[in-house]
C-alpha cells in the first residue's frame, strides 16, 4: 500500500501547497512513484502548481520528475451505497486508483474545515501541518493563557486530528505521525520566536506531534510557482551558481525530508 502524506491546517497562507509540491518533487527525484491530490476544489493551488509544471516542461521540451496529479473522479449517484457521502466515495476512489501505482500519495487539504479534509486526515500515515511562526496560527492548535503563555487546552484543528486518530485506531491502522512545521521563522523578533517555540514544545508533549523547522520566507518560492518548478529543478535549467538564499532554501528542504522519516526514503540531494 502507498504511504499517504497529508498537508493540513485550517488556515490559509501557511505554506501547505509549497510544502506539498516540494516534498512530492523531492520524492520523485529520489526515484519513488508519487501520486498527488488537491482537495481544495475551489482554489487548487497544489493542482495548479503541477499543471504549471506540465505546461512548462511541454513548452521547453524538458523531462523532469513530476508527481502524478489526478482530479477527484466524478461519480454516478447510482454507485453510492445507501447513506454514503459522495465526497467520501470520490476521495476513496482516487486514493484506490493511485495506490495501485504509487509508493507515496501527497494530499493537500484546503485552509478550512471540510468533509474531504476530515476524511483525508483519517487516511494520513504522515500528517504535515505547516504553521506560520505566530500565536495567530498557534491558536488553531491550542488555547493559551495570555498572561503566562501556558497551554490551556487543544483547539479546533487539534481536536479534528484527535478524531482522525481515533478513527484509525478503531480501524486497526497505525497511528498518524504528525509533524508541525515552523514556517517563516523570522531572524528578528527573538522574544516572540522563543515564546512560540516554548508553547509548541509544551503542546507537542500533550497531544503528540513532532516539531520541525520548515521554510523561511523567500521570494524564490513565489517566482517558481508560475512555471511549476521547485528548488531541486534549478540546476536542470542551467542555474549552476545558486545564490545564498537559494542554497539555504535547498538545505531547509533537505532537513525537512530527513525529519519526515518516510519509509524507504534515503535523502540524497
Amino acid at each position: 500500500m502507498a504511504h499517504i502524506i497529508v498537508t493540513g491546517n485550517e488556515k490559509g497562507g501557511s505554506g501547505k501547497s509549497t510544502t506539498c509540491m516540494h516534498v512530492a518533487t523531492a520524492l520523485c527525484r529520489m526515484g519513488h512513484r508519487v501520486g498527488a491530490l488537491d482537495l481544495d476544489i475551489r482554489q487548487r493551488s497544489f493542482g495548479r502548481y503541477v499543471e504549471n509544471r506540465r505546461a512548462f516542461l511541454a513548452r521547453e521540451g524538458l523531462d523532469l520528475p513530476t508527481p502524478d496529479y489526478r482530479e477527484l473522479p466524478d461519480i454516478e449517484s447510482e454507485s453510492l451505497a445507501p447513506g454514503e457521502n459522495p465526497y467520501d466515495h470520490r476521495l476513496s476512489a482516487a486514493v484506490a486508483e493511485l495506490e495501485a501505482e504509487c509508493d507515496f500519495i501527497l494530499i493537500d487539504c484546503p485552509g478550512s474545515h471540510t468533509r474531504l479534509s476530515q476524511v483525508a486526515h483519517s487516511l494520513a500515515d504522515t500528517l504535515i501541518t505547516p504553521l506560520n511562526d505566530s500565536f495567530i496560527d498557534f491558536d488553531l492548535l491550542a488555547r493559551i493563557d495570555p498572561e503566562t503563555s501556558k497551554v490551556q487546552g487543544p483547539s479546533i484543528y487539534s481536536e479534528m486530528v484527535w478524531s482522525a486518530r481515533q478513527l484509525r485506531a478503531r480501524a486497526g491502522l497505525k497511528p498518524i505521525d504528525w509533524i508541525v512545521l515552523r514556517n517563516r521563522v523570522g531572524a528578528q523578533q527573538m522574544h516572540n520566536k522563543r515564546k512560540v517555540g516554548a508553547a509548541l514544545e509544551q503542546l507537542s508533549k500533550r497531544i503528540g506531534f513532532r516539531v520541525a523547522p520548515g521554510f523561511s520566507e523567500r521570494v524564490i518560492f513565489r517566482e517558481l510557482f508560475p512555471r511549476g518548478l521547485t528548488l531541486l529543478d534549478l540546476r536542470d535549467l542551467g542555474v549552476e551558481n545558486l545564490n545564498i538564499s537559494n542554497v539555504a532554501a535547498r538545505q531547509e528542504l533537505r532537513e525537512l525530508m530527513k525529519e519526515l522519516r518516510l519509509p524507504g526514503v534515503e535523502v540524497d540531494f
